[in-house]
């Protein structure tokens, strides 16, 4: 027995020697650095990805201060935290108006059915002669229970329609009693939860389109920072 454990000391002194020793910390540092440089690169390229996705987007969003149902301001700072999809029309709007919302309703259906409620739609009126915001409140009620209705003054409308590069044809001194209708851009835009212009959805992008769009960005969203918003 004794022979043995003089043997196993033997041993042990002779694989752990000073130079291998020296050997062994010199090759743990060297792990260390390459694991702490391989984070860094891949956190590099992380960042060169978010960057070249957001190269070539359109310049879409901005400043707008407009009126919520309720009287309340309503900015683009109240977009932060949330997906937002983003409608531009008017309550006396015959046909195209109701069936975009409906789309917008399905969508949000869908997603939310799966995701939770991380979504904040938002219908800004084109039409600040005639509607106001207890009529455009009133409108909603026909959609998804989580629509925002905002209307603003002729300039405050005409300043988000030109952030979001909407065209509207109400004309600043349109009578409020006047039975027109409103030419208009017609298209939803998602914006992420930074209030970041992400897509653009005309007319005859079908609801399933837009879902398929919207699970893929949301993905790529969570996988970036590890949440949904």
């Amino acid at each position: 027995m004794w022979a043995w454990h003089k043997r196993v000391e033997t041993t042990f002194r002779t694989v752990f020697t000073p130079k291998s020793a020296a050997l062994f910390i010199a090759t743990g540092i060297g792990l260390f650095f390459y694991f702490r440089h391989e984070k860094a690169q891949l956190l590099a390229r992380r960042e060169e990805e978010r960057a070249s996705k957001q190269y070539g987007r359109p310049n879409v969003g901005g400043p707008f201060s407009l009126l919520a149902p309720d009287g309340t301001t309503f900015t683009e700072q109240k977009l932060l935290g949330k997906w937002s999809l983003v409608y531009f029309g008017f309550t006396n709007c015959p046909d195209i108006c109701p069936q975009e919302l409906d789309k917008v309703t399905s969508v949000l259906d869908v997603v939310e059915n799966k995701h939770g409620k991380i979504f904040q739609p938002i219908f800004i009126s084109v039409d600040p002669a005639r509607d106001t915001p207890a009529r455009v409140g009133k409108y909603l009620k026909d959609f998804h229970s989580s629509f925002i209705g905002l209307v603003g003054s002729y300039d405050a409308t005409k300043a988000a329609c030109k952030a979001y590069r909407v065209y509207f044809s109400t004309p600043p001194n349109a009578d409020p009693a006047g039975d027109y209708l409103v030419d208009h851009s017609i298209f939803v835009y998602l914006m992420d939860p930074s209030g970041r212009f992400v897509e653009a959805f005309g007319q005859a992008v079908p609801k399933e389109d837009i879902v398929e769009k919207v699970e893929k960005v949301i993905g790529e969203w969570e996988a970036e920072t590890g949440k949904k918003v």
